[in-house]
């Protein structure tokens, strides 16, 4: 217009100094003007309207790339479980998106953290939580310390702006710090502290009042007792006497003391844990220790209980069976019941054998029915304990097996005269490991059942009960004696002797004809093996003296023969006059 307005001024001045000349070029200047205005406007048309249909189609698809991006995300919420911000196990909000490469559930423990520490400080400004927005995101902040960034992805998966989002997260976090520093700020400490005081002063009274009760009340429950007391025995022997009745109620009443200032103590330290609130969860820690495993024993009492009663059921059956057997093994051993082929020696130590096998099948039974029999510990321990009994009972095992044998081997019993090698003596204990003989010089030897078994054994006991013992010594005497001299000799010196059967009679044998003499032997019955040595003894003597009466002197010839003026080698008593030779 401006341009339109100054071109007619023109025109005007132009025809005001020759109108006649320049009317015609006037108007075809004011045509191309206006051509030229009315080309321009088209042309700002054209392009106003090319810059609003481009601005309008970038809406348009801005639109719909926000309308599909916000149904991707709703579609996503849907399996994506997100972080939770969680304080003190209140959830505070959640985070889906990353932040750049920082992943969702890293700026939740990063926010956690400053919140926490925020909390937790002696001090806090009320305005000290604030919103800052900047180009990319929106930040929750505490003082110049971000606490959480907020992004426009944040407020998709929320399905709201980013800046409101913040707020609503802002507000959130500002109350729980708020909340934390009432638990742990500075005025709720002085408290705890001074309750604290107060408590462990209460308490270190109440222990002191209840040392002095126990004390003032001692010696009256002392006097009380002693006059009650009176001295437990069984049979005749005292189980506890008055005296050690008082020593354990004196220390069953110490412990009671210390019972009671426990359960004070169970009582008031988780209180004064509880006071603080950093050692709040220490509290029920500390009542854990002492509480699961009353609960768990307890439990296991109870659940234990249907076990119990089959335990029983098993030990009573097993008890009955080994009476049974008992009773059994009694009748045979007195004669009342008779088997053939088991001697009555033979009962006792069955019954024996009989009654570990019944206890040890026992055992098998009731093992699956214990506590824990289940558990890798109690079969660990149960192997470790079989393994060392059959390492270090080798040798014991072997004995248990030889005496078992020789059992029923019976090659002597309790009482016999045996001889074991070079140990003669009387049987006085056989058991399953070792045997014990009494010896003539009443010297105690114990021989194990292994070496037992395999050692030659002789029962005189056995061999004089059955047959008859034939007790037995030698002589020698010259051949200028008669053999029948000696056999009457022999024979009479042993029919003399106490111990010696009459019937079979004793009778001698010449069992050696030396080149200076003649050896006889003199054989004679018994069945006393317990007195052999007073018999041979007693043989002995008397066969000095019928020899020393007949004048027949004991010595080898060729002894004698080279006396050289030595006298004859008998008692004066016995000596005849010419030194002959009785016939």
């Amino acid at each position: 217009m401006f341009c339109l307005w100054t071109g007619m001024a023109g025109g005007l001045s132009a025809q005001e100094k020759n109108p006649a000349d320049t009317s015609k070029v006037n108007q075809d200047s004011i045509v191309h003007l206006l051509m030229a205005q009315v080309q321009e406007l088209q042309l700002q048309r054209i392009l106003l309207q090319e810059e609003l249909d481009r601005s309008g189609l970038n809406a348009r698809m801005d639109s719909i790339a926000k309308s599909q991006r916000q149904h991707r995300i709703d579609s996503l919420r849907r399996i994506t479980p997100g972080s939770p911000l969680i304080v003190d196990d209140d959830t505070l909000l959640v985070l889906y998106a990353r932040q750049g490469g920082i992943l969702p559930q890293t700026r939740v423990e990063a926010a956690k953290k400053k919140i926490e520490d925020l909390g937790h400080k002696l001090a806090l400004k009320a305005d000290s939580i604030y919103i800052y927005d900047s180009e990319g995101s929106t930040d929750i902040m505490a003082g110049n310390e971000v606490i959480l960034s907020i992004t426009d992805t944040d407020g998709l998966w929320q399905s709201k702006s980013r800046t409101k989002l913040a707020e609503e997260y802002g507000s959130v976090i500002q109350k729980k710090i708020q909340q934390l520093h009432k638990t742990y700020g500075l005025k709720r400490k002085l408290w705890s502290v001074l309750l604290a005081l107060l408590l462990i002063g209460a308490q270190a009274w109440l222990i002191k009042l209840t040392s002095r009760l126990f004390k003032k009340w001692r010696f009256k429950v002392m006097r009380k007792l002693a006059r009650t007391l009176k001295p437990i025995r069984w049979k005749d022997y005292e189980f506890l006497n008055i005296h050690r009745q008082e020593v354990a109620c004196m220390f069953i009443y110490k412990l009671l003391k210390y019972v009671v200032i426990g359960l004070q103590l169970f009582i008031s330290v988780p209180i004064l844990f509880s006071l603080f609130p950093e050692t709040r969860t220490f509290t029920f820690t500390v009542l854990g220790y002492i509480w699961n495993p009353v609960k768990d024993i307890f439990g296991s009492i109870l659940g234990f209980l249907p076990n119990v009663f089959k335990i029983v059921i098993i030990y009573l059956c097993f008890r009955y069976l080994v009476k049974g057997l008992k009773y059994f093994s009694n009748e045979i051993e007195t004669g009342h019941l008779k088997l053939g082929g088991f001697y009555p020696d033979w009962a006792k130590p069955t019954f024996y054998i009989l009654r570990v096998l019944c206890y040890a099948l026992m055992l098998v039974m009731i093992w699956p029915l214990l506590p824990n029999s289940n558990s890798a510990v109690f079969q660990g321990v149960s192997v470790f304990m079989g393994l060392v009994v059959s390492l270090g009972s080798t040798s014991i095992i072997g004995n248990i097996i030889a005496g078992m044998v020789m059992t029923y081997m019976r090659p002597f019993h309790i009482g016999d005269y045996i001889k074991v090698g070079d140990v003669v003596g009387e049987v006085i204990e056989k058991n399953v490991l070792v045997t014990r003989i009494r010896t003539r010089k009443n010297e105690i030897v114990t021989i194990q059942n292994s070496n037992l078994l395999s050692a030659q054994t002789s029962n005189y006991t056995e061999a004089a009960k059955t047959y008859g013992l034939i007790v037995h010594t030698k002589v020698t005497i010259g051949y200028d004696v008669p053999w029948q001299l000696i056999k009457r000799i022999m024979e009479s010196a042993a029919a003399d002797t106490h111990g010696i059967k009459k019937n079979p009679k004793p009778f001698m044998m010449t069992t050696a004809l030396d080149d200076f003499y003649v050896e006889y032997e003199i054989n004679a019955y018994t069945d006393n093996s317990a007195t052999l040595p007073r018999i041979y003894s007693e043989l002995h003597q008397n066969l000095l003296k019928r020899f020393f009466e007949a004048g027949v002197e004991i010595m080898s010839p060729h002894i004698y023969a080279r006396r050289d003026g030595i006298d004859t080698q008998m008692p004066a008593d016995y000596l005849h006059p010419d030194e002959g030779i009785k016939s």
